[in-house]
């Protein structure tokens, strides 16, 4: 079909040329490999597997939310495929999988692949093969760097943007605090370092141990005990899920109660709290840039009514205490507005000026006053977060939305 109608098309383009000189009637649809008029090839990549497996619930949300873009008609009548693959959380997978979906698949875009040392292990590849690696999974602040790397953006808040937000509300709060750091060492755990060093400036010695971790160990539960030997009075725990659960449990096992702060990757009610224990988990802080699905005071919310209306629909089985479920549901409808906008130019070159030019968008689960934004000088979408406070059986927000921007 496809070799008769390119034989055919010169002749058309002759006859639509003699008929209608209007510009209209050239209007053009423009295609990379992965795009055409009934279908958008999208790939991505998960850890469904291995030690950041908690993660795999995004993927399986952007997968409803397409299905559902799709029964509704999908994207000026195109129809989504997702090609999710699992890398297991491991970077020579990952490559091994990037490679399948841009050579093998021929995807138009990456989108929406987890985690920071599996993506860096990809960025220069991408870049070189000028492919959207677009709303990476991960707040490493190295996403956001639009000049050496236009094919890559990320999604949520930067670790560091995060970070500073942390060192703020430190030292207003508990100005003669002692700081112990508990880091993964890579990227993701080294960001958070940098970014709450950057906002504590001249009070750095408030840090009195950075412990790291490597996320191939089994436990971290000596690492926690050296922390608690240090004297600190604060523990920032800058941990993917597992791990995050382990520091609050050993923690409450050898009665250290400091102030308690973990991730937000790992602020997941299901994947972290339940795990470590409700109990033990009351008073941590972290913060968020999305609505909780667990709270109630979400329940007459335009936005969440949308959102559990899909959930019942295309995901029922769908834990939707679990924040990756959120995330994942705002970060497809992001993918979907860029496509949207992209018109008939799918172009990789026409996808990447549109996500650069995303203007006060609000996915349904985002907070009230968070909005994604984009330039082609800022490849950040989201730059604001809010303080939450582990009580109860849920997260309760507190104190107004900080930007991340600090004034020094």
């Amino acid at each position: 079909m496809a070799a008769v109608r390119s034989q055919v098309a010169p002749l058309w383009a002759a006859l639509v040329l003699c008929t209608a000189m209007s510009s209209e009637a050239l209007a053009q649809k423009k295609y990379d490999s992965g795009a055409s008029d009934t279908e958008i090839k999208i790939g991505n990549i998960m850890p469904y597997s291995g030690p950041a497996s908690a993660y795999a619930a995004i993927g399986k949300t952007e997968e409803a939310y397409f299905n559902k873009v799709n029964a509704e008609g999908g994207i000026n009548g195109r129809k989504i495929k997702f090609i999710s693959y699992d890398d297991g959380y491991s970077p020579p997978k990952t490559v091994e999988q990037a490679r399948k979906l841009v050579e093998s698949d021929n995807v138009l875009l990456i989108f929406g692949s987890l985690g920071t040392s599996t993506n860096s292990a990809i960025r220069k590849y991408m870049n070189e093969k000028k492919v959207p690696q677009l709303f990476v999974a991960s707040g490493a602040s190295k996403w956001n760097d639009p000049k050496q790397y236009p094919w890559t953006m990320g999604w949520q808040p930067s670790y560091a943007s995060e970070a500073r937000i942390y060192a703020k509300y430190i030292m207003k709060e508990k100005p003669d605090a002692k700081i112990g750091v508990l880091y993964q060492n890579d990227d993701f755990g080294k960001d958070y370092l940098k970014g709450l060093k950057e906002g504590l400036g001249p009070k750095i010695s408030m840090i009195v141990l950075e412990e790291a971790y490597d996320s191939s160990e089994p436990t971290i539960d000596e690492r926690v005990v050296k922390l608690k030997a240090s004297g600190a009075d604060v523990f920032i725990s800058i941990t993917s899920q597992k791990f995050a659960a382990q520091g609050i449990k050993k923690a409450a096992e050898i009665n250290w109660h400091p102030m308690q702060i973990i991730s937000n990757v790992s602020a997941s009610v299901s994947g972290v709290l339940e795990p470590a224990g409700i109990e033990i988990s009351q008073g941590i802080l972290s913060a968020t840039y999305t609505k909780d699905g667990s709270d109630p005071q979400w329940n007459a919310d335009d936005g969440m009514k949308t959102f559990y209306n899909f959930l019942t629909q295309y995901q029922p089985k769908a834990n939707k205490l679990d924040a990756g479920v959120v995330f994942g549901y705002a970060a497809a409808q992001t993918m979907v507005k860029v496509l949207q906008m992209c018109g008939d130019d799918l172009t990789r070159e026409n996808v990447m000026k549109q996500a650069a030019s995303l203007k006060d968008f609000e996915p349904d689960t985002l907070l009230p006053g968070i909005k994604i934004n984009t330039a082609p000088d800022n490849f950040a979408p989201i730059e604001q977060l809010q303080m939450m406070r582990f009580k109860g059986k849920r997260w309760e927000l507190f104190g107004d939305i900080i930007s991340s921007e600090m004034s020094h």
